[in-house]
C-alpha cells in the first residue's frame, strides 16, 4: 500500500536528558503511523532515532531507514525497517531522505541534527526542492537557535522570506500536520 505523505524526521542517536524528547519521539512516530504516512530517518535503533523508528513501525507506519556504513555498528543500524538502506555516505544519506520525502521536521538532536537541518533548509531556498521543513522547539530546546537566526536577519545576513521557509512548533503533532497539509499544497497548487 502506497503511504499517504512522506516525512523525514531528524533527531539524536541519543535519548537526552529529559524525558520529553522520548515522548516527542513516541508521538511523531504514532502520529506518522495513525495517519497511513511514511517515515524516513537516519536508520539507527539507538536514541530518539530507535524510539521514533519503533514508535512508527508499531502505529503502522512505513519507515525508512538511510545510514551511511560508517555509521551501521556506532548508531546500531535498525534491521527491523521496512526498507533499511546502507549507502556510502552522509551526502548520500542526506539526498536520499530529501528524495524519499514529502516534509522534514527536525526534533532536538546535536550537530547531526543540526546539520541536516540547515542543509535542507538551505536547499528549499536555493530551490533545490519546495517541501516544508519544520522545527519542533520543545521545552525550548531551539530558542536560542531561533534567536541567533532572528539576529541575522536584524544584521542583514539574511532575509526574513529565508526565516519564513521553516515553521515552528512546540508540540508535534500539530506541526506535522501543518507540515503534511503544507506539502499537500505545494504538490497540488490547491
Amino acid at each position: 500500500m502506497t503511504p499517504a505523505f512522506s516525512v523525514c524526521v531528524y533527531c539524536a542517536s541519543r535519548s537526552g536528558n529529559a524525558p520529553a524528547y522520548t515522548q516527542a519521539a513516541i508521538d511523531a512516530g504514532q502520529w506518522i503511523g495513525q495517519h497511513g504516512g511514511q517515515l524516513v530517518y537516519g536508520g539507527g535503533r539507538s536514541g530518539l532515532m530507535g524510539t521514533l523508528a519503533k514508535s512508527a513501525l508499531d502505529s503502522g507506519a512505513r519507515v525508512v531507514g538511510i545510514i551511511p556504513k560508517v555509521l551501521v555498528d556506532r548508531e546500531l543500524a535498525n534491521t527491523d525497517c521496512t526498507e533499511l538502506h546502507v549507502v556510502e555516505t552522509m551526502h548520500e544519506r542526506k539526498e536520499m531522505m530529501a528524495q524519499r520525502a514529502d516534509a522534514f521536521v527536525a526534533l532536538p538532536g546535536g550537530i547531526g541534527t543540526f546539520e541536516e537541518f540547515f542543509e535542507i533548509w538551505t536547499w528549499r531556498q536555493l530551490g533545490y526542492h519546495n517541501k516544508p521543513i519544520g522545527l519542533l522547539n520543545l521545552a525550548g530546546y531551539y530558542d536560542g537557535l531561533l534567536a541567533f537566526t532572528a539576529s541575522c536577519v536584524q544584521s542583514g545576513l539574511m532575509n526574513e522570506q529565508q526565516q519564513q521557509l521553516i515553521q515552528t512548533g512546540t508540540e508535534i503533532r500539530p506541526l506535522l500536520g501543518a507540515l503534511v497539509q503544507e506539502s499537500i499544497r505545494l504538490r497540488t497548487g490547491l
